[in-house]
């Protein structure tokens, strides 16, 4: 529909939540595979360091701002100065079944004004990557977002170079919306910025498909996937 004003101006759809929102209270957000806990250094940066030692030469910090660090207590300290920024709020992502902190993600960028949020700070160990819990812990992100505080926005940025970033917005229900060129400096090096996106009402067809790919009988007894979430949104139409 093509609403006007009292001036025969085209102007935006109105909006019907009460402005402003809630910020992210920090929940635990719970889950089949994983658990999300509000990270706390002397709870969970130890065995979070480790986790993301494994099997890691320093190659995964390659797109983020920070990183690799030289030990436990570096980490230790930029996880406790990131927490105490009143615009992030961080997660460790634990293994529903041993407890480990295998993952770190977290809220930033958190606009109750006009209900938009971004999920970023991922850094995925490798006994987390390309896992049912991966998928399950960005859900459970993005579903508090829209169903828990009901935001109208969530976002998703990274390094336009950072391939796999991209593929796993896509994946998730995201749409590209374009690119920021030279938006920041990181490392000494130009960052060009992908954005992407999930609105409030894209959300419904997205979740489905996610908690239909997360079901477990979408697994065989090896662990391997039956259908793809690409797939899944692909037979929707997405």
């Amino acid at each position: 529909m093509n609403w006007k004003n009292e001036f025969n101006q085209s102007v935006g759809v109105p909006t019907n939540c009460q402005l402003p929102l809630p910020r992210p209270r920090g929940a635990v957000l719970a889950g089949r595979y994983c658990v999300l806990e509000p990270l706390e250094v002397n709870k969970h940066a130890a065995l979070l360091f480790d986790s993301l030692s494994i099997d890691n030469r320093g190659e995964s910090w390659t797109y983020l701002p920070y990183g690799p660090f030289e030990d436990g207590e570096a980490f230790q300290e930029w996880a406790r100065k990131l927490i105490s920024d009143e615009d992030v709020l961080l997660y460790a992502i634990l293994n529903a079944k041993t407890q480990r902190p295998v993952g770190v993600a977290g809220y930033l960028r958190i606009n109750p004004a006009h209900g938009l949020i971004e999920i970023g700070h991922l850094h995925f160990s490798t006994l987390l990557r390309r896992t049912p819990a991966a998928t399950e812990a960005l859900y459970l992100m993005i579903r508090y977002v829209f169903e828990e505080i009901k935001y109208r926005r969530c976002e998703w940025k990274c390094h336009w170079l950072n391939e796999p970033s991209r593929r796993a917005a896509l994946r998730l229900g995201f749409k590209f919306e374009g690119v920021f060129r030279q938006h920041q400096v990181v490392k000494g090096r130009n960052r060009d910025t992908a954005w992407f996106s999930i609105i409030d009402g894209e959300w419904p067809p997205i979740k489905t498909n996610i908690e239909k790919w997360l079901n477990p009988l979408n697994f065989d007894l090896e662990g391997k996937q039956i259908i793809s979430l690409r797939e899944l949104s692909s037979s929707r139409g997405e």
